[in-house]
């Protein structure tokens, strides 16, 4: 098949052009290769592209997805099987300093990739959501039955719009839409924002690292094989035109949670990279940041009806090979 994947140089989207390429798909990869983080780490990803056995049928073509006119050319050119969205501008707390970013990226280039699928009548577009547009809900696990009307970020807001658009499009021009909303993913080539990340490299270099809500959060944390995993079974399981039971209006659309389905408190996180990097952390505990959720916890057993999967990697082993490219990617 033929498959377009956007944010291909972002954490993701590599993983998941490397997977599809094994399989003997043809990717198109497109990326605007922003600086919300070194940049260096995004072209590294695009080179490791590079290197594998089929890179032949990955194509890499540097674009912005909120440029209209150059996405309906894309979209026009390659006509494709399946869409694989990911781009996005990420990040909780980088949304209340530059909220424009989000708009621009998750809203204005969410509708130049439905446009362009509504145009080419592509038979999947499946798209990156978010646990975060959860937001503070008590009840757990989250459940994508679950009511998701108060976001407190404007992050976790494009997101959930993002799903309100699909179903627009879904029930309007039949675009079977598939919602994905990622669970805290980690691993090897990941995203320096991230704590994980961050952690490992303060521990490492022997500074202090800031503990937020004074260690008292839990996160579904998910490995990055587990994500790819997810998107590439339920790649090929189209949704079918429904309603649902709160309303009589159809359309080909689903929202999957892909979360390990056992939230990690960040005691054990911590302790998973002091074991990994062989050295103790220097603690700073601070107060909740804004924007910020206490806990998250996946329900996943639709993901398990629908696909016969759910995510499996343990803390420990996830943090363990995430080091290990750590340490051999800052050498």
């Amino acid at each position: 098949m033929k498959i377009l994947i956007t944010g291909s140089a972002g954490f993701i989207g590599f993983h998941a052009a490397i997977a599809l390429l094994s399989q003997g798909h043809e990717i198109i990869g497109i990326d605007n290769l922003n600086d919300y983080y070194d940049v260096n780490l995004k072209r590294g990803r695009l080179a490791e592209i590079k290197k594998h056995p089929q890179q032949e049928n990955f194509q890499f073509i540097k674009m912005d997805i909120a440029d209209r006119k150059e996405m309906e050319s894309l979209f026009e050119q390659y006509k494709f099987d399946r869409v694989i969205h990911l781009a996005a501008q990420a990040g909780v707390r980088y949304s209340i300093e530059n909220p424009h970013a989000y708009v621009d990226s998750n809203l204005i280039g969410f509708v130049n990739v439905l446009e362009g699928c509504r145009q080419q009548k592509t038979a999947h577009l499946l798209y990156a959501s978010s646990s975060s547009v959860y937001g503070m809900n008590t009840k757990i696990p989250f459940s994508t039955e679950d009511r998701v009307d108060y976001p407190i970020s404007l992050y976790a807001a494009t997101k959930k719009s993002n799903e309100l658009m699909a179903h627009t499009y879904s029930h309007l021009y039949d675009i079977p839409t598939t919602g994905l909303r990622f669970f805290t993913v980690y691993g090897p080539w990941g995203r320096p924002d991230m704590a994980y990340f961050s952690f490992t490299e303060k521990i490492l270099k022997g500074e202090t690292i800031n503990i937020f809500n004074h260690g008292e959060m839990e996160r579904d944390f998910t490995y990055i094989d587990d994500i790819v995993e997810g998107i590439t079974r339920i790649m090929d399981c189209i949704p079918k035109k429904q309603s649902s039971e709160f309303s009589t209006a159809e359309a080909a659309y689903k929202i999957f949670n892909i979360g390990n389905n056992q939230p990690i408190s960040l005691e054990r996180f911590i302790n998973a990279i002091e074991m990994a990097t062989g050295k103790q952390a220097v603690r700073n505990n601070l107060p909740m940041q804004a924007g910020d959720v206490p806990r998250t916890f996946a329900d996943v057993s639709e993901l398990m009806e629908e696909v016969g999967f759910k995510p499996k990697t343990e803390i420990e082993v996830g943090i363990k090979q995430f080091v290990e490219w750590f340490q051999s990617y800052d050498k």
